[in-house]
Parts: structure tokens; C-alpha cells; sequence
């Protein structure tokens, strides 16, 4: 039996909390042979370049990093890596069947639902906006077809009211963290059987595009809520006020009143918006080209803006 130092793993992922898994199997020991991510790209105001997350961390422990631009043309120089085992979370790419069968002991993916709930790219945000109290991550075989493979094990973590993606992201970081610590060394040993998915309770999370940022006024208040708090913090959902966007961060209840039109913005003593069932609390939002504040400050400055329609 192989000690966990022993085995050749090439991690491929991309975004933060992909790379907080990435730190915590480094620390625990794990041979991390390489790091395959996505490409860096421009971030802030001057649009200047600066490494993905998952490349921070590998750098900073002289781990190599690859950036091919699209993995299934450019994925030769894995074969050099010479890899046991290649685990995936949140990379952001289609694998190729050729790097799929590469390894001795295959491709495993660590995918943030409770599969075969929620399979896709965006599991975490449709889970918040169709108010799932629940959630997880699933340790899976990766294969041809998308979120497909056997199941080997699952961790699950609750979602309450306040939760948006951001702090769903460090709860599937506990997730990933304690599965692959329970679970690796396991399936490396041939100790885990696996289990099929249930193709009858298969259900798909699609990608947020830029188009689903611009959230609907017409849903009530509590949908509104989940699905401002699916998009918090990034990409962040919007609606447009004198012909800017203005994004929000985090909402809340505040009464059952329908007193003003659907969809007006109401500054008093805060930030609120009317919905056809009741008005939120708007408690962090960012005007377009002005910095992000909380909703007391908006009002402060915003005067102006108090009853227009927004949209």
C-alpha cells in the first residue's frame, strides 16, 4: 500500500476556492506532480493580467503550471507528467477522452452538488436560486459525458437564507476538503466500489451567461432574494436605474407592503425596492463606476433617485 506522497496527482482547476482545495492537499502531503488551469486574464479598472488563484498557490510551491488555451487540443505535455491520478474541481474546460484514460487510476472530478442533482456548471447558484436547503459535493469518476460518471462519495452542507455564492464557495471548500481527506487514499487503494447515477433523477444546472445577471422585477420577494444571492458576490446580479446598471450584493425582507409601483426604488433613511408582494432592504449594492457601499450611504448620496422606476 502506496503512502499518499507517492502518487503522481495533476490537480486541475481554476477559480479560489478550487485553489484553497489545492493549498490543503499540498499541506496534507499529496505529491501535486503539476496544476493545469485557465488561463490568466485582465482584472480591474487598468484590465492588467494577474494569475488565476489556482496558479498563486502552485507558484508559491514551485509547482508547474499549464495554461493551454483549449485543453482538447493541447494536452500532450500531461504525458510528461507521467500522472497516477488527475483530480478536477472547478477547471472550467471540457476534458478530452484521451486525458480521461491517461492516468493509471483514471480522472476523478469533485463536483459541488449532490449528484445526480444539479449537473453542469453552475450547481452552487441554481441550488440558491431554487431555495435548496441543502447541497454538497460529490466525489465522481469523470467520463465522456458531462457529470456523468460513478459516485464514489458525498459530503454534504446546509443553505440557509444568508447564504450567497461566496460563502456557499467556503462551504464546498469543507466539503471537498473533508471527502478528500476521508476518500482518496480509499479509491487509490481500490477500496471504493462506486456507485451509478440514477438517470431518472438527473437534473442539469445551466451556465449563468451574461444575460441572466439582469434579474427579472416581476418575481416575488423571496425568489428575488435567492437569486440576488446566487450571483453575489461575482458576476453580481443588476438592475438598470437612469440608464446604469446597478448591481446588488445583498438584499433582505423588509415589510409586506405593496404601497408603491413594482420595481420602484425608495430612498429613505436606506435603499428599498418594491416587488409585486412586499419591499426589500437593499444592504449592499454598487451604482455603476462608483464604488460598492452599503445601503444607507446609497440613500445619503442617491437622493435623486428616490421613486423611479427601475428596470
Amino acid at each position: 500500500m502506496k503512502l499518499i506522497n507517492e502518487y503522481r496527482i495533476v490537480y486541475m482547476g481554476t477559480p479560489r476556492f478550487s485553489a484553497q482545495v489545492l493549498e490543503t492537499m499540498i499541506q496534507d502531503g499529496f505529491n501535486i506532480v503539476g496544476v493545469i488551469a485557465q488561463e490568466d486574464k485582465p482584472v480591474g479598472r487598468k484590465k492588467e493580467l494577474e494569475p488565476v488563484p489556482t496558479k498563486q498557490v502552485a507558484q508559491a510551491h514551485n509547482i508547474p503550471v499549464f495554461q493551454p488555451h483549449r485543453i482538447r487540443k493541447d494536452f500532450e505535455f500531461v504525458k510528461d507528467l507521467k500522472p497516477d491520478l488527475i483530480l478536477s474541481m472547478a477547471y472550467g474546460q471540457i476534458i478530452p477522452h484521451e486525458l480521461i484514460v491517461l492516468p493509471k487510476y483514471g480522472c476523478l472530478n469533485l463536483h459541488a452538488s449532490l449528484l445526480p442533482s444539479y449537473r453542469g456548471a453552475a450547481p452552487i447558484q441554481r441550488a440558491i436560486m431554487n431555495g435548496d436547503q441543502q447541497t454538497g459535493v460529490t466525489l465522481m469518476e469523470m467520463v465522456d459525458e458531462m457529470d456523468a460518471g460513478k459516485m464514489y462519495a458525498k459530503e454534504t452542507c446546509p443553505i440557509t437564507d444568508e447564504d450567497t455564492m461566496t460563502s456557499m464557495q467556503q462551504k464546498i471548500v469543507e466539503c471537498s476538503v473533508k471527502l478528500i481527506r476521508d476518500n482518496l487514499i480509499a479509491y487509490l487503494n481500490g477500496e471504493l466500489e462506486g456507485e451509478e447515477q440514477n438517470e431518472d433523477e438527473v437534473t442539469f444546472a445551466n451556465k449563468i451567461h451574461s444575460e441572466d445577471e439582469h434579474v427579472h422585477l416581476e418575481m416575488c420577494v423571496n425568489e428575488f432574494i435567492r437569486y440576488v444571492h446566487a450571483l453575489s458576490e461575482m458576476p453580481g446580479a443588476y438592475v438598470i436605474v437612469d440608464g446604469k446598471k446597478l448591481k446588488l450584493y445583498h438584499v433582505e425582507p423588509y415589510s409586506d407592503d405593496v404601497k408603491y409601483k413594482t420595481g420602484q426604488l425608495i430612498i429613505k433613511k436606506g435603499t428599498f425596492i418594491q416587488l409585486n408582494n412586499g419591499i426589500i432592504k437593499v444592504n449592499q449594492l454598487q451604482l455603476e463606476g462608483k464604488k460598492k457601499t452599503d445601503g444607507v450611504s446609497f440613500a445619503n448620496g442617491n437622493a435623486k433617485l428616490d421613486k423611479k422606476i427601475l428596470q
